[in-house]
């Protein structure tokens, strides 16, 4: 499995990322990839098996209510996995490390596989929130 880290989001993840033995994982930015239109990334994303993880969920996984109901992979059959943290736009390197944690944990304990998986990493009052959901169901 191979994390490609969305340019909202830190390139540490990344670097988190293979740390935590993901070798191949990648930043959009390093892939030369920086501001192409979410369309563009899914077809990389989808030809090359990246897991891609986001903070532009509503933009991948459509409402939070309906995943996969609309969004970039509401006609995708089969994909490498998706990690949408669900926090406020401009959260720090801290925050978005540790909800990186929250969705290797979760990858960890289901095998390091989640192929047509949907990780939600949701950042609370409370702490990390991540959870694991079929997409498409």
């Amino acid at each position: 499995m191979k994390l490609l880290i969305d340019e909202c989001l830190s390139p540490h993840l990344a670097t988190r990322a293979q740390q935590a033995g993901f070798g191949q994982s990648s930043h959009v930015v390093w892939m030369n990839k920086a501001g192409w239109k979410d369309w563009q990334l899914k077809e990389f994303i989808l030809s090359e098996d990246w897991t891609f993880v986001t903070i532009n969920s509503v933009d991948f996984r459509g409402p939070q209510s309906n995943p996969g109901a609309a969004g970039q992979y509401a006609d995708v059959d089969l994909h490498a996995g998706l990690i949408c943290f669900n926090a406020p736009d401009g959260i720090g390197r801290k925050e978005q490390l540790e909800m990186l944690d929250a969705a290797l944990q979760v990858i960890e304990v289901n095998g390091g596989e989640i192929i047509n998986k949907l990780i939600e990493v949701t950042l609370t009052e409370e702490g990390i929130e991540a959870q694991m959901f079929s997409l498409p169901e």
